[in-house]
């Protein structure tokens, strides 16, 4: 699952789009070759012993209550007066055989496997994407029934992990909501078993409980969807309309009431505008797409630009960059975090192959475009300098 193609292909491609996306969880059987190098024990063992890691990032939870960190941790402090807390191994060990779950967010950022299949999800599927990890050992569960404000994509690595899913009580509730969900009574409505390579997709406000009851320890990933909503695209349309008159004039609460209706009456008139236009989603996504920040990354030891050599590997950063080809105009244009660039058509194979996300060399890409390796680092030396693109070291 390193890039979008895999994703689309393991989740149903259009189908889960049209059938499945939002509306009701989906189980996709696999095989443990099927997520092999994503996540090892290994992994996250090295993760464990070399970053400073500190709740919420990392934590231990039991009975949907945290653990306090000094059941597992011991405060150190530098010659320098930092303090930060040091993981103890044998009483870490004695938390999690008395039942606790280990979490470790955002892991995507810290462990590169992840980090690409994080951004390929995020390619199909055109949201932002955390992905966070989850250890058990025993039948005893970390969280209790639980819903969650965002969509999960679920990958189970090692063991088995039971999901007991009650659906949700309240539709499409959200972070910040006017009423809180009721709890669910009665039996669940599916009783699963995700075994290494399986994939349970589960949409936000479905209650779930979780637990390692197989008789053997589980490790499975998430990867969160951060959701997009109608709020979001109401406060999208006002943002769009912050240059009309009628968003710039003082709310007049001191006018009279006929006053204060006409001005009503205005926003009103601007906002119904923005609304009937049967291109507005699409106008939208676009929008969300092209201006955001991705993943970007430094470049380092190209702080001047990329140098004229053909073994550089590049990489796009902004998993939903946007290319058009204008014919007409003979030029392509990128949009990504953000900015928008205007190339010749020349630079359109090289664009094109850095969109899949995987990396690529400025050797491979000046034979592709038919360009001089000096022109090819000219072009994405301005990408970078964008924070759209950087250098990798190692093919992802």
């Amino acid at each position: 699952m390193r890039d979008a193609a895999s994703w689309a292909a393991r989740l149903g491609g259009d189908t889960f789009l049209a059938q499945t996306l939002n509306r009701s969880y989906a189980v996709f059987p696999g095989e443990a070759a099927d997520v092999a190098g994503l996540l090892s024990w290994d992994d996250l063992n090295n993760i464990l012993a070399t970053q400073r890691l500190e709740p919420p990032r990392l934590r231990l939870s039991m009975d949907g209550e945290m653990l306090p960190l000094h059941r597992y941790a011991l405060p150190v402090t530098t010659r320098r007066s930092v303090t930060w807390h040091r993981i103890q191994p044998a009483e870490l060990h004695a938390r999690l055989a008395e039942g606790a779950s280990l979490v470790l967010d955002s892991i995507e950022k810290i462990h590169p496997p992840i980090g690409t299949a994080a951004e390929a999800l995020e390619r199909f599927l055109g949201t932002l994407v955390q992905v966070n990890a989850y250890a058990s050992w025993t039948e005893r569960e970390g969280f209790g029934t639980h819903w969650d404000d965002h969509d999960v994509v679920v990958v189970q690595m090692y063991g088995a992990k039971r999901w007991k899913l009650y659906g949700p009580t309240r539709t499409a509730p959200t972070f910040r909501d006017v009423e809180s969900p009721e709890t669910p009574e009665g039996d669940p409505v599916a009783d699963l078993v995700l075994q290494p390579g399986d994939v349970l997709y589960l949409p936000r406000g479905w209650w779930h409980a979780v637990t390692a009851d197989q008789g053997t320890a589980s490790l499975h990933l998430t990867f969160g969807l951060v959701p997009h909503t109608g709020a979001d695209l109401l406060t999208w349309v006002v943002d769009q309309l912050r240059s009309r008159l009628p968003l710039r004039l003082d709310v007049p609460r001191f006018a009279s009431p006929g006053e204060q209706a006409a001005f009503v009456d205005d926003l009103r008139s601007e906002v119904l505008a923005e609304l009937t236009d049967p291109g507005l989603v699409s106008r939208w996504a676009e929008s969300v797409d092209t201006t955001h920040y991705g993943r970007a990354a430094t470049s380092l030891p190209y702080v001047e630009g990329l140098p004229d050599r053909a073994d550089v590997m590049v990489r796009l950063t902004a998993p939903r960059a946007k290319l058009t080809e204008n014919e007409a105009q003979g030029t392509v244009t990128l949009a990504a975090a953000g900015t928008a660039w205007d190339f010749t058509e020349q630079a359109a194979p090289i664009l094109r192959a850095l969109l899949s996300g995987k990396p690529a060399a400025l050797g491979v890409l000046a034979e592709a475009a038919g360009l001089e390796v000096k022109d090819v680092a000219s072009t994405l030396s301005v990408l970078i300098e964008g924070q759209a693109a950087s250098v990798v070291w190692a093919a992802l």
